[in-house]
């Protein structure tokens, strides 16, 4: 079954497509308002990296308590909330107009990316309900190639849009985005079984604690999934265009065509390889990202030369993340699959987080070619990592 044959068969699935094509587009659509933002407050790298790492941040705090709330609750009425409550933070971007007011925005993009974040997770333990198998994985591709066009197409954009017309404009535009979203949301319907609970929510954390503990192999999965984190690149590329690039070409302009070469990359690759993957062929995958991530840093010297091994940064990072992530959730029970979705990624926005405070505070230390290198031969730790756990999953 192809990607056509998927969405034509499965009519819900094309429209969870669509609602993530929106939501996603409007969400990288904004950060490169953001970013810019920073650079034009003057911020230091670690500054930076922090409000990137507020990004990743709420989905670590709040994943205990969302996979309980997802796997209790509604998920409609509760997609639908976290969609608004995205929408309204959005807006409140609008408000920031000084470095002074960094921490405010650092609230927004927490509550914003909180719900982005228990979204997120709800969507991903909807899919297994609603498929299984070979279906799932491609359903996991299609999400994750959705997720790497509206990033190209988001970041891009955007950045030609904020350097035309400013940031406050590409900030509205981006609200313009999750109200179209909630309107569609509104249409999709969607049949599932309703696991009925009267347990407390505090309860079903733990109970959710105690399977992972006794289940090893899922624990495992989460790690390796993980390791998809290595490329939280948002701080690295922001920096590069703040210190090496912003002679050559305008910092928004850096930062937008940097990563949609990267992220048209995420989007091509799984239809080169998506029928080679398996777990034999996963660790080489897996060595070939590192290799790819160590050229990226030895040709940083000259912006062009650069997006070539950018684009090759990308190629396989969204297969590691659909296959790593389709074998995870074949493994868990349905009962738990909320929860131990949030749990994974928790574990996954930790290694971002990990990732991006890595790069903030190095890059005062090393230059970012010897950062971008150490993070590409981190895949090969991973790949011996996967190598040694390939024999239990």
């Amino acid at each position: 079954m192809n990607y056509r044959e998927l969405l034509t068969k499965y009519p819900v699935i094309r429209q969870l497509s669509l609602l993530q094509f929106i939501a996603y587009f409007g969400a990288w659509f904004s950060n490169v308002a953001i970013y810019t933002m920073l650079v034009n407050f003057g911020s230091s790298s670690f500054a930076i990296s922090v409000v990137v790492a507020m990004h990743l941040i709420p989905a670590i705090v709040i994943a205990p308590l969302s996979g309980a709330i997802i796997d209790r609750f509604k998920i409609k009425s509760l997609m639908l909330t976290l969609l608004t409550t995205e929408l309204i933070m959005t807006l409140l971007f609008l408000t920031i107009d000084d470095k002074s007011e960094l921490w405010l925005l650092m609230i927004f993009i927490f509550i914003r990316m909180g719900s982005a974040s228990m979204f997120f997770s709800t969507e991903m333990s909807l899919l297994p309900k609603l498929v299984s198998g070979k279906v799932l994985q491609k359903a996991n591709e299609i999400h994750s190639i959705i997720w790497s066009f509206t990033y190209a197409a988001g970041m891009g954009v955007g950045g030609i849009v904020v350097n035309s017309f400013g940031i406050k404009t590409a900030i509205m535009i981006d609200a313009l985005f999750f109200l179209s979203a909630i309107i569609l949301f509104l249409n999709i319907e969607f049949k599932i079984d309703i696991i009925h609970t009267k347990e407390k929510i505090s309860t079903m954390i733990k109970d959710g604690f105690i399977y992972l503990k006794n289940n090893k192999i899922v624990l495992h999965l989460i790690l390796l999934h993980s390791s998809v984190g290595l490329t939280a690149f948002d701080t690295l590329v922001t920096l590069l265009a703040k210190n090496e690039y912003k002679y050559i070409i305008a910092v928004p302009l850096s930062i937008g065509i940097t990563n949609a070469f990267r992220a048209v990359a995420l989007m091509v690759g799984p239809l080169f390889i998506t029928n080679k993957v398996n777990k034999e062929t996963l660790t080489y995958i897996l060595l070939f990202q590192g290799i790819a991530i160590v050229a990226w840093g030895l040709l940083q010297f000259n912006f062009y030369i650069a997006l070539v091994a950018v684009f090759f940064t990308g190629f396989m990072t969204t297969t590691i993340w659909s296959y790593t992530y389709a074998l995870l959730q074949e493994k868990v029970e349905q009962k738990y699959l909320g929860r131990v979705i949030s749990y994974n990624d928790m574990i996954f926005m930790l290694s971002n987080v990990i990732t991006t405070f890595f790069i903030g505070i190095m890059a005062d230390l090393i230059s970012l070619e010897l950062i971008t290198i150490i993070i590409g031969c981190a895949f090969f730790a991973v790949a011996i990592y996967y190598k040694r756990i390939k024999e239990w999953i």
